[in-house]
């Protein structure tokens, strides 16, 4: 992992088809090791677009949020996929102290409310989702400061924006 200055796309969906299409073109890049942090207001979607994503890397599971559990394990052909809800978590000591380590560099993870857990990872991928003009309106700001992600939000910006 190489961290040089934040890069960011932003990508507008105006409904669930196209939060799902962004998840699509975005899970067609993750695998093993990656990390993406999801933030937003209740209800912005931030479990929808897990849900997208997670079907969009092949598995055939039902992807609900692990509020309560705190983890979920889908499996998935490219990896599995370790799916957090940090919202109950006060601090990256407890995220720390749930030992899901073994899962960071064969799974990809997706963290919601991945703020709460700021820092502990060097330079994941943060996705925030906000509210557009419309209830079905998100917009979505994908930012990282390791290069990895920089062809990555080239290519989301040419896909979806054609």
């Amino acid at each position: 992992m190489t961290a040089h200055k934040i890069q960011s796309i932003v990508l507008h969906a105006s409904n669930e088809a196209q939060t799902s299409r962004i998840a699509a073109q975005l899970a067609a890049h993750m695998r093993a090791g990656d990390v993406a942090l999801l933030d937003g207001s209740l209800a912005a979607g931030k479990t929808f677009f897990i849900r997208a994503l997670v079907g969009a890397l092949g598995s055939l599971e039902d992807v609900t949020s692990p509020t309560y559990t705190i983890a979920n394990i889908y499996e998935a052909p490219k990896a599995p996929v370790l799916h957090v809800d940090a919202y109950r978590l006060e601090t990256s000591k407890e995220f720390y102290h749930l030992g899901l380590d073994d899962y960071f560099d064969s799974a990809i993870c997706l963290i919601e409310w991945g703020a709460r857990i700021d820092g502990f990872f060097d330079a994941p991928l943060q996705i925030d989702i906000a509210f557009g003009d419309t209830d079905a309106d998100r917009i979505f700001t994908l930012s990282s400061n390791d290069t990895r992600w920089a062809p990555v939000f080239a290519d989301l910006e040419v896909t979806l924006n054609d």
